[in-house]
């Protein structure tokens, strides 16, 4: 599958400690990867080994049958989390073309391929260690417990929603009585009020937290609900109460879980609650005084998620309405008032640069445009 240049004895010692995916059945030219890396599986393919304990996604798209012409199905992924020498048995199902991990629930099973273990390596991948470090920064506040809270109840996080009808319709009847779709629409916004409205099949849809629409708390004034409009720090600690009253830090491990799912797993809806997890830290000046660690890792998980993406990204897609830009704006306006903590004012300070020079972002700008604003640096301008 790939070759890794590793010393021979700290390989030994990786088969030996390292958890190992068993995966039969996956047909040739099925993408498959775990955490940051994909291959494509070849006929002798049969699962991954020296995977380091911990949290990890594995995700995969099927392909349809030769006789169809290769085309890559949409992808679906789940996260799983292994202890040392653990093995974990899956089998493929052609028919809901997906991995079935039951067979793992059999020890029985399970002891047989312990046993042959040995003369399974040669069809083993190892690990991608080559990408361990990123995949640790993309995940090093996700906890297997908000991972599974999170992930949908199917435990398969897809990149195509499984949706069906609101309304189900099995009876004639019930068909007969809707309005009929046989004339012409006159608007594009009458079109699609003639379409049938969807819901996620239960059990598939992602369980993030809600972030509430009313940013203000109830009985506000016309003062206090401008003052929350401005400062989302009430909305936030209302998301901090219900979901992480325990560990607030917890928050961050969501906005990575949703960066993930987007990124690695192609989850559109990922991305637009990482956007709205964002907005909500960053809008928040109050809580920005009262959680300095919270800010603090905020800045390191932003570090690590922007660091990995190029630049026109942001142009192509989180630009939109020049949403990262103003946000973080307003982040290190707040960051920079009174009452915030002297590290965490510095820490956010140092980020600013190193985002201005990376992006050449200006956040000290008018941000009335719609596209980021490009700052000039001057000639052998460096970030410490």
């Amino acid at each position: 599958m790939y070759s890794v240049d590793m010393d021979p004895d700290v390989a030994r010692r990786l088969f030996e400690e390292g958890a190992t995916l068993v995966l039969l059945g996956v047909p040739r030219g099925t993408e498959l990867g775990i955490d940051c890396k994909s291959w494509q599986v070849g006929p002798k393919f049969r699962g991954v080994k020296m995977i380091p304990p911990g949290l990890h996604f594995l995700h995969y798209s099927s392909i349809n049958s030769p006789s169809c012409g290769t085309e890559i199905g949409p992808k679906t992924g789940l996260f799983i989390a292994l202890k040392p020498k653990e093995i974990i048995l899956a089998k493929w199902d052609a028919k809901e073309e997906d991995l079935d991990f039951s067979p793992s629930k059999n020890e029985e099973e399970v002891t047989k391929i312990r046993d042959s273990l040995q003369e399974l390596d040669p069809f083993l991948g190892p690990y991608p260690y080559e990408v361990r470090r990123k995949w640790v920064s993309f995940t090093d506040r996700l906890s297997e417990e908000v991972a599974t809270k999170l992930q949908p109840l199917s435990g398969r996080i897809c990149a195509f929603s499984d949706v069906v009808p609101e309304l189900q319709l099995t009876h004639t009847k019930d068909r007969a009585e809707q309005p009929r779709n046989d004339t012409a629409c006159q608007s594009m916004r009458e079109g699609l009020d003639r379409l049938p409205k969807m819901r996620h099949r239960e059990g598939t849809e992602m369980r993030f937290s809600i972030i509430p629409k009313k940013t203000y708390p109830l009985g506000a004034s016309p003062a206090e609900i401008t003052q929350c409009s401005m400062d989302l720090s009430y909305a936030l600690e209302t998301v901090l109460e219900k979901y992480y009253q325990a560990q607030p830090l917890d928050l961050l491990g969501e906005l990575q879980f949703a960066f993930v799912c987007f990124l690695i797993g192609n989850v559109y809806e990922g991305f637009e609650h990482w956007k709205s997890l964002l907005t909500l830290l960053c809008r928040s000046e109050e809580a920005m005084r009262k959680h300095k660690d919270l800010y603090l890792g905020l800045i390191a998980v932003l570090y690590h998620q922007l660091g990995e993406i190029p630049p026109d990204f942001f142009v192509d897609i989180v630009s939109q309405n020049n949403f990262l830009t103003s946000t973080l704006q307003d982040f290190f306006q707040f960051a920079a008032g009174p009452g915030v903590d002297g590290t965490l004012r510095k820490r956010a300070e140092k980020f600013k640069v190193h985002l201005t020079k990376k992006f050449r972002w200006d956040f000290d700008a008018d941000m009335d445009d719609c596209a980021p604003v490009v700052v000039e640096l001057p000639e052998g301008f460096r970030v410490n």
